[in-house]
């Protein structure tokens, strides 16, 4: 039967690659690669990297396919992310079917944690359930930029007594998350955290982690937003693309 891994891969440094993960690339095939775009192309490269240096002695190839775009016009967020997800299952189950061989095995390499705000199991759960091809699929774990994160700023992700969130910017600014003691915010693409700037938080971000490009800042957010706004900027109109994190503390 085909076999599909979601192989976590790290946020971007070669060397979080965990062993589980190297030996799961040593039984891959085909490597499935959501194209999206030139700018990105350094996502692409960056994986390619990984396979060559961790690989050993085996055939593989790569096979990419564009990524579709959402739909950012869509009645509801929600529904603008399930018509895009169909869309990614409809490609996901020609590349299982079209691309593996009834034996062979293919994967998914997913940045930092599969499970950790990344559609990739939520849409091969879609494609088996349609039961149109045979497969079966697993997915390793991985180190998450949130972990990466508070290793570089050299601060414990959760304190005595308290809880985490993890969110996204989208949530954060329709202030949906009532007080905020440790709040890790993803998916930010508007430095959402202009949005509770009269709040007495303490800010912790960081860009490309684990990255030669890395960037780190982090103080009293009245006093590093309009900083943090202008590197992010800067960085994204340089490099085309940006993933950044933060985490937002009361102090």
């Amino acid at each position: 039967m085909r076999k599909v891994y979601i192989i976590g891969i790290g946020a971007g440094d070669p060397d979080h690659m965990t062993i589980q993960a190297i030996n799961a690339l040593n039984k891959v095939d085909v490597f499935f690669v959501m194209d999206k775009g030139p700018a990105k192309a350094d996502l692409t490269r960056l994986r390619m990297e990984i396979c060559e240096r961790f690989m050993r002695d085996r055939l593989y190839r790569f096979v990419e396919v564009a990524d579709p775009v959402r739909d950012r016009q869509a009645a509801t967020y929600e529904e603008g992310v399930r018509a895009w997800h169909e869309q990614r299952a409809e490609i996901y189950e020609a590349l299982i079917r079209d691309e593996l061989a009834e034996e062979e095995c293919g994967a998914f390499l997913s940045w930092g944690e599969p499970s950790l705000y990344d559609s990739t199991l939520r849409i091969l759960d879609q494609v088996a359930a349609r039961g149109t091809v045979a497969f079966d699929y697993e997915m390793i774990p991985g180190i998450s930029s949130l972990q990466v994160l508070v290793a570089r700023h050299r601060i414990p992700m959760n304190r005595i007594g308290e809880s985490i969130q993890i969110t996204t910017g989208r949530q954060l600014v329709e202030g949906r998350l009532g007080r905020i003691d440790n709040v890790f915010v993803m998916l930010d693409g508007d430095c959402s955290f202009r949005h509770v700037m009269n709040d007495d938080l303490q800010i912790y971000w960081g860009a490309y982690l684990g990255t030669e490009n890395e960037l780190l800042v982090s103080g009293r957010l009245q006093e590093v937003a309009a900083r943090i706004e202008e590197m992010r900027a800067e960085a994204r109109a340089r490099h085309g693309w940006i993933m950044d994190v933060y985490l937002l503390r009361r102090p």
